[in-house]
């Protein structure tokens, strides 16, 4: 069966290889560069991620397994321990700050003594957005001193207007027992990624590359029309497939299908994302993997402190926000930063984050039913429209690859 994969971000370069033993499979790459928005560039010798700091774990053994029986060895690998700050109030705490209440009580008793009453007073149940989720399941005043406005940041949204389905698996959710435990004595960082894996190449690149080896991959190929014909599929009026497997972004897939009816299209307009801007910076040493910023005094919402990704570990820092910035903003606001110390590199992304506002289940809920019923496979963070780190990408594409199989 002759495959068309649109798109060599991790997803599409997984699918790709995990049906290519089988059947003859094209990736076609709008781009000079595969591996989409987890591709870093080479700054003086070091791996900028321009997109967020990507790196690898995962609780599916079968992904674990692909990746390092597959794809490459796991002594190509490192181990990394996640050591996230918090910068809360003009001071700095550890994440999840649900853990770190005894900290807090250490500049502001009064504020932890809330915390603490209104956690262990709380009853999650049903929420209709992301403010009541939060407010649920982390009590009113956590929520409004920390995760609402840290979220309202992040997501560029009001909570209030988002839906808490991206929360699943992203955030840990500690119970009571947990909460109470952690202030009488120490609690791990319970992040599904508290320890991840990097490349000893210090570049996330040598994953991307190990992940395209050997397959077919038209770069610099930008799909512009797909069409269904009796045969099977038409790409861009003179490419014949029998299969197409799109990681394009769903809101701009309903425009590249030719009969796509305007009702979908329409609901694909309302889909919304984020850009966002990010600077590498030379740093004096530092001891975290992330920093988080929920105050409004800065544009960023987080440092990803890549050099401690490395091994050996090195002085460089990626400071994030969402949107679009200008180099001078980035550099303005990273000044008031002490161990920030040299601007080195600046980019703006397109799409980086999907954004789950009130119109978010509806419009994918209806896109997917209608991509799926004419025979088109939407996958990956974009193509599924969720907010998908590079293991549950490679899950997806294992899911349809499996069920490509068994068809």
């Amino acid at each position: 069966m002759d495959v068309c994969v649109i798109g060599a971000g991790v997803t599409g370069l997984a699918v790709a290889r995990l049906l290519k033993h089988k059947h003859n499979v094209t990736v076609l790459e709008k781009d000079v560069d595969i591996g989409g928005i987890a591709r870093t560039r080479s700054v003086d010798g070091v791996s900028y991620h321009m997109v967020g700091g990507h790196c690898f774990n995962s609780k599916n053994q079968e992904v674990l397994d692909f990746v390092f029986n597959e794809v490459m060895p796991i002594s190509d690998w490192h181990m990394v321990k996640r050591e996230a700050k918090i910068y809360f109030k003009k001071n700095i705490i550890s994440y999840p700050i649900e853990f770190s209440i005894k900290e807090i009580a250490g500049f502001d008793t009064d504020l932890a003594f809330n915390i603490t009453k209104d956690f262990l007073s709380g009853d999650a149940g049903e929420s209709r957005n992301l403010g009541e989720w939060f407010k649920s399941n982390f009590g009113d005043t956590l929520a409004e001193e920390y995760f609402i406005p840290y979220n309202r940041k992040i997501w560029d949204m009001d909570p209030y207007k988002m839906s808490p389905a991206w929360v699943k698996g992203k955030l840990p959710q500690p119970n009571k027992k947990e909460f109470f435990d952690a202030l009488i004595s120490s609690q791990e960082d319970s992040m599904p990624h508290g320890r991840f894996y990097y490349p000893n190449a210090n570049n996330q690149n040598a994953f991307i590359e190990a992940l395209a080896k050997d397959l077919n991959i038209e770069r610099n190929f930008e799909v512009l029309k797909i069409e269904k014909t009796n045969r099977g599929w038409l790409i861009n009026d003179d490419r014949e497939f029998d299969l197409v497997i799109s990681t394009a972004p769903l809101n701009a897939l309903p425009f590249i299908y030719v009969d796509t009816p305007v009702a979908i299209q329409s609901l694909a307009k309302k889909l919304k994302y984020n850009k966002v801007t990010t600077m590498l910076w030379r740093t004096t040493p530092l001891d975290p993997t992330w920093s988080y910023f929920p105050d409004s005094d800065t544009i960023f919402h987080r440092h990803i402190h890549i050099g401690n990704f490395f091994l050996p570990k090195k002085n460089f820092t990626i400071t994030e926000s969402v949107g679009e910035h200008s180099y001078e903003e980035m550099v303005e606001h990273g000044r008031k930063v002490d161990y920030l110390l040299e601007p080195l590199d600046y980019n703006v992304s397109d799409y980086a984050y999907v954004v789950y506002d009130e119109n978010y289940i509806e419009s994918t809920e209806k896109i997917k039913e209608y991509i799926g019923s004419i025979g088109l496979h939407s996958i990956g963070r974009f193509g599924e429209w969720e907010y998908f780190n590079m293991d549950i990408c490679i899950e997806s594409a294992m899911r349809l690859a499996n069920k490509i199989s068994q068809s």
